[in-house]
């Protein structure tokens, strides 16, 4: 397919831009158009390279749109989520599936809360942070808790399960009424109209089945966008060239950290097979715990720490050092930045999703969304990272503002190099590109509404209408 931009913007000032078997294969003033080609008029506004988000969970942000919202600011109390229950559709199986639970709503919830609230039916309740679900006694005996022997699954001092299941989602899918891999479609084209033409998906443990599932996505186009996998078991074999896998995922859960010697091992079994390890780090105490592994296991070139929630000042000096790329969120501050500031040590919240410190000392640093956890448009995570505003209005780490054209960037780098150059508009590069309707000063302040069109791998995938 050929497609020339006519007069786009460009930093060297307006030009035409010729692509071609997809890639950019010319760029000049006033450039000759193959007879066969497609014209767009781009009236001037800016063409940028396609956003890359450095981490998100394509199969939660899907199930996240069938799901029942239980928490802020939808949810505040007891009575609010046991409506939210007992309007919410059931899946076909006949569960119930919600998201985005904090305990300032009803407390940490276990089976007997969850009855109290909804027993008719099986229910199943997600933390918004990811790491656990809830489950009410009928979901707990559908799932056969009582008998798992998943070291995910909670049990009190008897030995009963509480119904909390800690970081086991595909283990926990395995249990549960087999209703097939979620839809994809809407999440690749609402990734589209924001302009992001790859993603890094960084669930952790994926399962063969699993990783069959999101290639088939991807293949089948319900994701156009290019594939980095971070939760692909080691040996993963013949996949499509838009499709790579990336640095093995670990999760240090903050609620119960292991031990020095077991990280340790993780991380040279990921680096003795050629790959590097994204490790979730959400708490100081983790942080130092990895880099007390890396030191003692080695480095990769490919390691990295995902979210860095926490980064104690005399840290930011250590990942400098290391050219340990962070992969981080500052969109949790305009999503949830008042729980942050009220539930927190103000020691924490001023250490909270640092941007400017990092970037300031030479730490790479790549942003995401971390949907469905964090705000999916990135646009409106390169506000926050400039903001740093709260959902009330106050500021959470002003001097960790960076400016919107810095956080653009750190959408732009690649997929390999989350805290890397950022990519740009040359011959040669692959077409994955964002046409927007206005000059690139003006989007970056009015977000993803300025995107006008979006191509990947020289095929336009999104074009607005009008």
């Amino acid at each position: 397919m050929t497609v020339v931009f006519r007069q786009v913007a460009l930093p060297e000032g307006h030009r035409d831009v010729l692509i071609d078997d997809g890639v950019i294969a010319g760029i000049g003033a006033d450039l000759p158009i193959p007879r066969d080609a497609e014209v767009i008029d781009a009236r001037h506004g800016a063409l940028i390279p396609g956003l890359h988000d450095h981490h998100i969970h394509l199969h939660a942000l899907a199930a996240a749109r069938a799901s029942v919202h239980c928490g802020p600011p939808r949810v505040t109390d007891p009575d609010g989520l046991r409506a939210a229950l007992a309007a919410a559709d059931a899946d076909s199986a006949g569960w119930v599936r919600g998201i985005g639970y904090v305990e300032t709503v009803a407390g940490l919830l276990d089976s007997s809360d969850l009855d109290r609230l909804h027993a008719r039916r099986p229910v199943r309740v997600q933390h918004r942070s990811g790491a656990v679900w809830f489950l009410n006694t009928m979901a707990s005996e559908a799932a056969g808790l009582a008998t798992a022997e998943h070291p995910g699954v909670e049990r009190d001092p008897s030995g009963t399960p509480t119904g909390r299941v800690w970081r086991a989602d595909d283990w926990l899918r395995s249990r549960l009424p087999d209703t097939g891999p979620p839809d994809l479609s809407e999440v690749g084209a609402e990734l589209a109209r924001y302009g992001v033409t790859g993603v890094t998906d960084a669930t952790p443990d994926l399962s063969p089945a699993t990783v069959d599932a999101l290639v088939g996505a991807h293949t089948h186009d319900a994701v156009p966008q290019r594939l980095h996998l971070l939760g692909a078991p080691t040996g993963t074999t013949g996949l499509p060239d838009t499709v790579t896998v990336g640095p093995q995922k670990i999760v240090l859960a903050d609620s119960d950290l292991p031990d020095l010697a077991w990280l340790c091992d993780r991380i040279r079994l990921a680096h003795n097979v050629g790959r590097g390890v994204a490790v979730h780090s959400v708490t100081r105490e983790s942080l130092i715990l990895l880099l007390a592994a890396l030191d003692e296991a080695g480095p990769h070139p490919d390691d990295r720490i995902e979210h860095g929630a926490i980064i104690a000042p005399d840290t930011v000096d250590d990942l400098r050092q290391r050219n340990l790329p962070v992969v981080t969120q500052p969109g949790f501050i305009a999503d949830r930045g008042n729980d942050f500031v009220d539930r927190l040590d103000a020691t924490d919240v001023g250490d909270l999703y640092r941007c400017r410190s990092l970037v300031d000392h030479g730490v790479p640093v790549g942003l995401s969304s971390d949907a469905p956890y964090g705000p999916v448009d990135p646009w409106e995570v390169v506000d926050a990272a400039a903001t740093r505003l709260a959902p009330d209005g106050r500021t959470v780490g002003a001097d960790e503002r960076i400016g919107r054209t810095t956080a653009l960037g750190r959408f732009l780098t690649s997929a390999q190099q989350p805290g890397g150059p950022p990519r740009s508009i040359r011959v040669g590069a692959p077409a994955d590109v964002v046409l927007l309707d206005r000059v690139l000063d003006e989007a970056l302040a009015a977000g993803s509404e300025a995107v006008r069109c979006t191509m990947i791998r020289g095929r336009v995938v999104y074009r607005r209408v009008g």
